[in-house]
């Protein structure tokens, strides 16, 4: 039985009002490693470039969802409106954040920028794979079901990895 207090359905980490930002974030920064993997000469250049993205992202985000509900409803553009919907998505950032410790981390360990990389790497997709496997768990599922859903998750954590692959 997952608990409710675990880190996992911590509110800090996964929001219940966006939960779905959180794996966007972590999926994110996952593909920008996967892509950019040993591109970059040094640790701030990674991070930098990860930072930029999720926070570009984040914006993307809240702004496609804002304007496509005020193309549905006719809502005018506020300020209020957009703060909303920027606290709505900051799920994105805090998702992001777990390849991204991980990556800083690596840095502040002495580790390659390469292996700093793919310990960010391995945490997006691990974190994948987990909250899949957790939100399995949490729907009380037959074994087929349990065993579907680890491999949806097993599977977008491949896909992170088969772009590694291809663009190494």
């Amino acid at each position: 039985m997952v608990r409710k207090s675990g880190w996992l359905t911590s509110k800090r980490l996964v929001p219940a009002g966006n939960a779905a930002g959180v794996v966007y974030g972590v999926i994110t920064v996952g593909a920008l490693m996967a892509a950019e993997s040993g591109r970059h000469e040094s640790y701030v250049d990674a991070i930098s470039s990860a930072l930029i993205a999720t926070l570009l992202y984040w914006l993307a985000h809240a702004y496609a969802d804002l304007l496509g509900s005020r193309l549905t409803t006719g809502e005018r553009l506020t300020a209020g409106t957009l703060a909303r919907a920027l606290a709505h998505d900051w799920a994105i950032v805090r998702g992001a954040a777990l390849p991204l410790a991980a990556l800083v981390i690596a840095w502040i360990a002495g580790a390659s920028q390469e292996a700093g990389v793919t310990a960010a790497l391995r945490t997006a997709v691990v974190t994948v794979v987990v909250f899949e496997v957790v939100a399995g768990i949490r729907a009380k599922p037959t074994p087929g079901e349990l065993l579907l859903k680890g491999a949806v998750g097993v599977t977008m954590g491949l896909a992170i990895l088969a772009m590694k692959g291809i663009l190494a």
